[in-house]
């Protein structure tokens, strides 16, 4: 294992395009570390601790996520039927 590190600091979009440039094969292994200019959605790390903490699974989210979409798609299909 190489243990030779350099930095890169790019946007998320940059990477692969990054990797590519310094000659890193797809199968090599790499570790990327994020900083954050800012949080994307406030509160969103405060929350998934809470659901963790509740003892809620990733799949758990997936699927309350997914309840919710086809609730939503269904309330939007019955209102696209009455309207004109």
């Amino acid at each position: 294992m190489n243990s030779q590190a350099n930095r890169i600091e790019c946007t998320a979009g940059q990477v692969s395009s990054e990797l590519i440039r310094y000659g890193v094969l797809p199968q090599e292994r790499v570790t990327v570390v994020i900083f954050q200019e800012s949080e994307l959605i406030p509160g969103r790390r405060e929350t998934r601790a809470r659901i963790i903490a509740a003892g809620l699974t990733d799949a758990d989210i997936d699927c309350l996520i997914e309840d919710a979409r086809r609730d939503v798609d269904e309330e939007m299909s019955s209102k696209a039927a009455i309207s004109p």
